[in-house]
């Protein structure tokens, strides 16, 4: 039995499908929500599997986000997007494992359930090159722009006094910035670098920037010969 939580800003639709689901033998309908601090609410008391998300809910995208944080698990089905590649890409970039457009039907919908909580994204091979395509984007943006280009100079110049041991205090001293700036600095660049020590920022730069500087040729491979 899969445990579904319905959020719709619109009352008559949230409990019209909260029926025609209730129906299927495979489906129990746990509960309805009509905003986000009710879904999440919910969530955490009802512990759904499955949460049919209605596009049209104010904020639609921000609940999915918040939804992912708090239960990194659960499995969000979109419904109501248009029949575009772009739409159906913005909904899984959101953290959607399911969709189903304005015309799909109920059978539809049912599968679109089933397949998020197999892990399955049931979709037409368009929209599967679609995601293709932009998931090869993604990598190709990632490789281009490695988290240490992304640093500021502030960023960099802190990670070089990290490696030398001093305490934020220290460093404020150093900059003459305030202490509380030099928190929000450390903050970021360990973000960005994915570490998770202070110390390590300094070695993690210098690691990235040797492995993107291309070797000179020896002696042997010498241009001309």
């Amino acid at each position: 039995m899969i445990r579904v939580l319905l959020l719709s800003g619109i009352r008559l639709y949230r409990e019209g499908l909260a029926q025609l689901l209730g129906r299927e033998p495979t489906l129990d309908i746990v509960g309805t929500a009509s905003n986000r601090s009710g879904a999440l609410s919910a969530l955490e008391r009802l512990a759904p599997d499955v949460v049919l998300l209605d596009m049209v809910t104010d904020d639609s995208c921000a609940t999915a986000h918040d939804l992912r944080h708090i239960a990194p698990d659960i499995q969000i089905v979109a419904v109501g997007i248009a029949d575009s590649d772009r739409e159906v890409v913005a909904c899984v970039e959101m953290g959607a494992s399911a969709y189903v457009t304005r015309e799909g039907s109920l059978a539809e919908l049912v599968a679109a359930i089933h397949g998020a909580a197999a892990g399955e994204l049931i979709c037409s091979p368009r929209t599967a090159g679609t995601l293709v395509r932009r998931l090869a984007t993604l990598a190709a943006e990632r490789d281009d722009h490695p988290a240490d280009a992304r640093l500021t100079q502030r960023e960099r110049e802190i990670a070089g006094l990290l490696q030398e041991n001093l305490s934020n205090k220290e460093i404020a001293v150093r900059l003459r910035i305030q202490v509380a700036t030099v928190k929000n600095h450390v903050h970021n660049l360990m973000e960005k670098l994915h570490i998770r020590r202070r110390t390590e920022a300094a070695g993690a730069i210098r690691h990235r920037s040797d492995a993107r500087r291309p070797s000179l040729p020896g002696p042997a491979h010498r241009l001309g010969g």
